[in-house]
């Protein structure tokens, strides 16, 4: 891969879509064009961003540039795990065994339940009076 190509990848999670740009760089990774640090300030959500690389051995090889948008923090910061582990296995086949057995390949299918008629949420049912 040289410096003008790239591997893009899509990451979801709950209702959170990330779409990534994988380069080879000097390990920047900006989301919606500001640095990650910026819109991520807990050390989890940076953490998550930045598993896939502390996996595969590749922190500060590649420039990510990601587009995400829908969802809360929480599932744009797995989205673009996702996403990001999605794209380096596309970069390189041998990655690939290395993310699936962390998990990070596979698609989190945990979405909100929808609410149900005759109920007040989702499973939460009106008070019973016997009487």
């Amino acid at each position: 891969m040289s410096e003008e190509s790239y591997v893009w990848g899509t990451g979801k999670r709950k209702c959170a879509i990330a779409q990534v740009r994988l380069c080879l760089g000097d390990g920047e990774i900006l989301v919606n064009d500001k640095p990650y640090q910026e819109v991520f300030t807990r050390p989890v959500h940076r953490y998550m961003i930045e598993q896939p690389f502390v996996i595969t051995n590749t922190v500060g090889k590649y420039r990510v540039t990601v587009k995400v948008n829908g969802g809360g923090i929480n599932g744009q910061a797995g989205a673009i795990r996702h996403a990001i582990a999605r794209s380096l296995a596309k970069e390189n086949e041998l990655f690939k065994p290395i993310l699936r057995k962390e998990g990070l390949l596979t698609r989190d299918a945990r979405i909100k339940e929808r609410k149900k008629y005759g109920l007040k949420r989702a499973r939460k049912a009106p008070q019973y009076t016997k009487r």
